[in-house]
């Protein structure tokens, strides 16, 4: 995600595989921020395109990704899998090595009681309402903006609840509780999908020569920004 938001921000075209800053990523942070500056409006990016030079929108959904099931999950088991190395590594340094065997070593305890405590104790995890089909459809299509590594109630101001143009045929405007929740927990509009990265994608048909194609891109927030939506 980090390198395709590099790519994104300083219009480079470095593989999406590469985990570390190149020189080149340096060189074009430094420009984009002397122009930021000098209150230049457009860049030209490694790529040959043109960037628009602006500060970022911290409620832009370009700049905000979901962090889905699996995902949460996935820091669990990780949790719980560098506890269990811990026990493993002390087992091998306090028992004997003749007799030593891979069921004397492991406890998956800690891996089991990693997953149960996300489960049970996590501020995400709730039962699902089950009072009829569209209820749970609805449930499992919440969006939140709280939980580890969020927004508290009492911290978030007015602009994190607002509505957001970004929030256009990607989270619903109006679906959303009352009391101090409001603005916090939303739904995921009725066409809208989660890429790969975590960012949502709202479909649009292409207008060609003043026509509307029946050709549909999906795009993320930040990509429609450069095009003029009717």
């Amino acid at each position: 995600v980090g390198r395709y938001k590099v790519n994104k921000k300083l219009g480079a075209d470095a593989p999406l595989d590469a985990g570390i800053l190149t020189v080149e990523d340096i060189i074009a942070t430094i420009k984009y921020l002397v122009k930021l500056h000098a209150g230049e409006a457009e860049t030209v990016g490694d790529s040959g395109a043109s960037i628009v030079v602006e500060t970022d929108d911290i409620d832009h959904f370009g700049n905000r990704r979901l962090r889905n099931v699996g995902e949460l999950i996935q820091n669990q088991v990780r949790t719980g899998l560098a506890r269990m190395e811990r026990v493993v590594r002390e087992r091998m340094t306090t028992q004997d090595v003749e007799a030593i065997t891979p069921q004397t070593l492991i406890n998956i305890r800690p891996v089991v009681a990693s997953i149960k405590e996300f489960f049970g104790t996590s501020q995400l995890s709730q039962f699902m309402d089950q009072n009829n089909p569209l209820s749970g459809l609805t449930h499992k299509r919440r969006l939140s903006a709280l939980g580890p590594g969020g927004l508290s109630r009492e911290r978030a101001g007015f602009e994190v609840r607002d509505v957001h143009p970004s929030h256009y045929g990607r989270m619903c405007p109006i679906e959303t509780p009352e009391g101090p929740n409001i603005g916090l927990i939303g739904s995921l509009a009725s066409y809208g999908r989660v890429n790969a990265f975590g960012f949502i994608e709202t479909p649009y048909r292409k207008v060609v020569d003043g026509q509307v194609t029946d050709e549909v891109d999906y795009v993320t927030a930040d990509e429609e920004d450069r095009f003029v939506i009717a």
